[in-house]
């Protein structure tokens, strides 16, 4: 199998000024290099017992392998949600630019 070079983390938050808060506090934080934010996008899902239409926005986390477990458990303290999607999405192949890119912005000072 071909090594991870890059991780993607996905989830969803309930509108744009959360994530965008969200996003913001990983970047400041360096467990990601960069945070893209879908906004206007249904959910279906059951609830409790209950079928759920709402209105959410994406989030993607783009982060190195080494920082993935840390950048999750940050996702899950600052996430409004009770259980929220946090989704680890392997990059296995990438340009060179990007990923020296994305390992000079996560890297620990």
């Amino acid at each position: 199998m071909t090594d991870v070079k890059a991780v993607f983390i996905y989830t969803t938050l309930p509108d744009a000024n959360s994530a965008r808060e969200m996003g913001e506090a990983l970047v400041k934080e360096r467990l990601a290099a960069c945070v893209n934010i879908y906004p206007a996008m249904r959910s279906i899902y059951e609830w409790q017992g209950r079928l759920e239409h709402d209105e959410e926005v994406g989030m993607i986390v783009k982060t190195v392998p080494g920082r993935a477990a840390d950048t999750a458990r940050r996702i899950g303290e600052l996430h409004p949600y009770e259980v929220p999607a946090i989704l680890h999405l392997p990059v296995t192949e990438a340009n060179a630019p990007y990923l020296e890119w994305l390992r000079q912005q996560t890297r620990t000072v």
